[in-house]
């Protein structure tokens, strides 16, 4: 308890992880409307609770049993390749007003949701949701395609009370991030070769200094590389959860 009471007091965005029953690991965190709990359900999947409300991120069947879990006021949807676009999912979550975000080609393989364009703001059952470009400048396909072309994937800003959570999608580190403004926690993709090397992740995160980086959807990469990276930047504190 003594531990809890002085990193609150020191810290800007204060967290502690909480086992519960669940098979996923959880990080729990004081705001100013509430507390902000964040499930960690692999790969680019996560379950954020805030206020009353439940937020999915890219609900996938491969990574939970959805019919255990909340259903959903928010779903956000990155892109639409299956490993983060998943319609059985999606409907396991569904309510009537829920409310899914999603960009365009989402749209095209699952109608019904909110469009949202890079750089567009919206306020989502009362959240403000910004979208944030997400795409590739150097990985690309053999035909030199890049595995995330510009302008057609989301990376996302919630803002929940005074909290500002940036969930990247599936991208390298570009120019937008550096537009990015107080960020307190940030989830940044690092799967070669679709995403981030984790030199690109620690350039990254020194653009955007979030408080708190969860690197995510990891695969095979060697996330101690990146922790051996950020080891000076103590003003970014590295989480590591089992979200490859």
């Amino acid at each position: 308890m003594k531990w809890i009471s002085l990193l609150l007091a020191v810290a800007p965005v204060a967290a502690f992880s909480t086992a519960a029953l669940s098979p996923f690991e959880t990080d729990v965190f004081p705001g100013s409307k509430g507390q902000i709990k964040i499930t960690f359900i692999g790969h680019g999947t996560l379950l954020i609770e805030f206020a009353g409300k439940v937020i999915h991120v890219d609900p996938v069947s491969a990574y939970a049993d959805y019919q255990t879990l909340a259903k959903a006021d928010v779903i956000l949807i990155t892109h639409e390749h299956g490993d983060h676009l998943d319609p059985s999912a999606v409907q396991m979550i569904r309510r009537p007003n829920t409310q899914i975000v999603y960009s365009g080609r989402c749209a095209e393989i699952m109608p019904g949701g909110i469009v949202m364009m890079n750089g567009e703001e919206k306020i989502v059952a009362g959240i403000p949701v910004a979208a944030v470009a997400a795409y590739n400048l150097v990985h690309k396909r053999k035909d030199g395609t890049p595995f995330h072309p510009r302008g057609v994937g989301n990376g996302y800003v919630l803002t929940l009370g005074d909290k500002r959570i940036y969930i990247a999608g599936d991208t390298e580190y570009i120019p937008e991030m550096n537009a990015l403004k107080n960020i307190d926690i940030a989830f940044l993709p690092m799967n070669l070769p679709y995403t981030m090397t984790p030199a690109m992740t620690a350039e990254a995160a020194r653009a955007i200094k979030p408080r708190i980086l969860y690197p995510y959807h990891t695969g095979d990469t060697d996330v101690g590389a990146l922790k051996n990276l950020l080891k000076d930047d103590k003003e970014i504190e590295l989480r590591i959860r089992k979200l490859n």
